[in-house]
């Protein structure tokens, strides 16, 4: 009797709609597996097209390439004597759904829709399919004809059902079905179902990879079993960037660790294990055998194939590991520089061009593009040829090898320092000596021309002469003369990004970076149609507080000792006039308020569903030792006057890495009107009301209003 089984999962940088690259990678997903002799493989979720499709799912033609990607899978050679897992979309009487399409040999043995859809955050699975509402019931689906031509077959089982081998049983959950409070793991265990299996569409966010790795092992603690676990990895077309962490667990312990950041396409995770320590581990759970004996049995598809060998005794099985888990620092410093890579080899740019100010956002940004062309040549070196090609190709020279960070960011990264008369030395000094550290192409230019030109039209047609505050000018002068000074250096940047490498005598043009933080959007902190405006932006979902962190894990890490004086300069965005030849402005005055008060703000009123009451009555609390009812109530109110008049910036937010769940993003995860009546008139009374009722039990004097 055969008792090891040997099961392969994989993280897949799969592409929207890419279909001829989706096959190749699952492909070879697949001749890996069976090369390492497993007799199961599990890809991501929708796999076949791409998890990120969105409004691509309405259109039949996407129904139509994933068949016929899914006819050239069936045909292959490399998928026979294996039984291969993939996703793709499927329309069940004119209803859509997210599908697993299991086959062995030509023959496809169940079609397993998904019954729990993700729609919360980022994901939005109910706009585009069904879930499948009826329980252990399956029924006939009849194939599409150029499917029926490959496997003989003209209808197959459709639903929820599970797969009895000659050795084993085999149940299926889906992504976010893993995390329902009813999760089918549970039932299927009871009904003697032994491994399991999710493919995952999971995206990063920080912090987030001990949540699925706990959620994986706990789904085999209490009931026993084997969980595989798939997942999406890359930049698959948008903000998100899916995290791989392909995993194997069994009986509670992680038994195989897939990579959370790399370059590698195809990564096939393999494990050998031992159906008897399954069993032996449920025996001894007399609560889950009670359970068990009362449970309403899935149906069955038999499966004339075995996972195991007949003589299986003297094979080894894998033991259990301890999962390691990346810092914050280590996330911010790989995450978001794989997602540039995918973003800037698939949208074939030549690189990337970033205005450098010399301080802590956008050096965090040249970090991370850094960090990024470290990887591409540790990938290099490590004998990864997609890798190569793609730095071939981006640099247009067929014989060129990465080997030095820093000689291939030259190739292909630009910063640009573009000074004004309120620019100090101090951060041009900054901005210059980290550019020659990281080996960026760098420019130094002044924009006062441009500026003096843009406000010398507007004085010859108004007849009057705007100035800044410090020389006798309104708050309205003031702001409307930074505004000029931070869009001009966007309009600068484009142009610099399309015509700085055909001034150089080099093909391609470059992608602006942005690099406004998450918190910056939250407050509303930047001009609209600045320096924030970019083609991407890898630090937009990332808080002022981890991204100091980040510049100091660089120092420590990379070497980089121009950010010793980065790390310690109050931010400014250097808009207004020098006094005495220093900065007289500083980020956090400008606000009335700092970027940890920020960050708190972000999460009360993201995650915790704070609306300005409820933060007030969170943060007397929370605040209690530092501030009095008054002073909390005063710091909500500044908060959300400034997020609701600042909020229509959000529609023009440039897209950035998804990395925290309190980003105020608009385009589909954070979902709120840009037009507030920003006075909060019914809300900010009830504040008062309740500091007036908090003095009055102190015995204070009562106030009227609290501004």
């Amino acid at each position: 009797m055969g008792r090891t089984v040997t099961v392969a999962t994989c993280a897949l940088n799969q592409w929207a709609l890419d279909f001829d690259g989706n096959l190749a990678r699952i492909l070879q997903s697949i001749e890996i597996a069976k090369y390492k002799g497993a007799r199961y493989r599990l890809g991501p979720e929708l796999e076949i097209c791409g998890y990120g499709c969105s409004d691509h799912y309405y259109e039949s033609d996407t129904l139509l390439h994933s068949f016929e990607v899914l006819a050239k899978l069936l045909e292959s050679p490399a998928t026979q004597d294996i039984i291969c897992d993939v996703g793709m979309p499927v329309m069940c009487r004119n209803v859509r759904y997210n599908c697993r399409v299991i086959f062995l040999n030509k023959k496809i043995l169940l079609i397993r829709p998904k019954m729990i859809l993700a729609n919360t955050g980022n994901y939005r699975e109910l706009r585009w399919f069904t879930p499948w509402n009826r329980a252990r019931f399956v029924e006939e689906y009849f194939l599409p004809r150029m499917i029926q031509e490959v496997t003989g077959q003209e209808t197959v089982p459709f639903g929820d059902a599970v797969l009895a081998t000659k050795d084993t049983c085999l149940g299926s959950e889906i992504c976010e079905e893993l995390w329902a409070p009813n999760s089918p793991h549970i039932e299927m265990g009871l009904d003697g179902v032994e491994i399991f299996t999710n493919s995952s569409g999971s995206h990063h966010v920080l912090r987030k990879a001990h949540t699925r790795v706990n959620v994986v092992n706990s789904a085999t603690a209490k009931n026993g079993g084997i969980y595989v676990l798939a997942n999406q990895k890359g930049c698959d077309g948008d903000r998100l960037y899916y995290d791989g962490c392909a995993m194997i667990s069994m009986n509670g312990d992680t038994i195989a660790q897939g990579s959370q950041f790399s370059l590698n396409d195809v990564e096939v995770l393999v494990a050998t294990l031992d159906l008897e320590d399954v069993r032996s581990y449920r025996a001894e759970i007399s609560c889950r055998n009670l359970e068990a004996s009362k449970v309403n049995s899935y149906p069955r598809i038999k499966v004339n194939f075995a996972l195991s060998c007949s003589d299986d005794i003297c094979v080894p099985t894998c033991e259990p590991i301890q999962w390691r888990y990346h810092s914050p620092e280590e996330e911010i410093c790989l995450g978001p520089a794989c997602w540039l890579w995918d973003y800037l080899r698939r949208s074939n740019q030549a690189g990337f061009l970033l205005p450098l100010s010399g301080g802590i956002d956008s050096s965090a940004t040249a970090c991370i593009v850094y960090s990024m062309c470290r990887q591409v040549c540790l990938a290099v070196k490590n004998g990864n040829q997609g890798v190569l090609a793609d730095v071939r190709r981006i640099v247009n020279d067929e014989t060129y090898t990465p080997e030095d960070s820093q000689e291939f960011c030259g190739h292909i990264f630009t910063t640009c320092y573009m000074a004004s008369e309120n620019s100090s030395q101090d951060t041009y000094n900054r901005a210059k000596l980290l550019a020659e550290q990281i080996g960026s192409y760098h420019i130094n230019l002044n924009l006062d021309v441009a500026v003096k030109a843009i406000v010398g039209i507007f004085s010859m047609v108004m007849g009057r002469c705007p100035q800044f505050r410090v020389y006798g000018g309104s708050s309205r002068e003031n702001l409307a003369l930074q505004n000029v000074q931070a869009r001009i250096r966007m309009v600068l940047a484009y142009l610099f990004a399309q015509l700085s490498h055909w001034a150089r005598g080099m093909p391609g043009g470059l992608l602006v970076l942005g690099s406004a933080n998450v918190d910056e959007s939250l407050h509303g902190y930047l001009t609209k149609y600045d320096c924030s405006s970019a083609d991407i932006n890898p630090i937009g979902g990332i808080s002022k507080t981890d991204l100091r962190s980040f510049i100091q894990y660089c120092m420590e890490n990379f070497q980089l000792t121009a950010l010793r004086s980065i790390m310690s300069t109050p931010p400014t965005a250097e808009l207004e006039p020098l006094a005495d030849g220093q900065v007289s402005q500083t980020d956090e005055e400008d606000m009335g308020m700092t970027y940890t008060e920020l960050s708190v703000y972000g999460k009360l009123r993201k995650m915790a569903k704070a609306g300005p009451y409820t933060m007030f009555c969170k943060l007397i609390n929370m605040w209690k030792e530092i501030c009095t009812p008054r002073e909390v109530a005063s710091k909500v109110k500044h908060f959300f006057r400034m997020y609701s008049i600042n909020r229509h910036k959000m529609t023009t937010l440039t897209p950035a890495y998804h990395a925290e769940n309190y980003s105020p993003e608009d385009n589909r995860f954070d979902l709120r009107p840009f037009l507030y009546n920003s006075t909060w008139s019914w809300q900010f009374r009830s504040i008062d009301k309740q500091v007036s009722n908090l003095e009055n039990k102190e015995g204070k004097p009562v106030l009227e209003d609290v501004d």
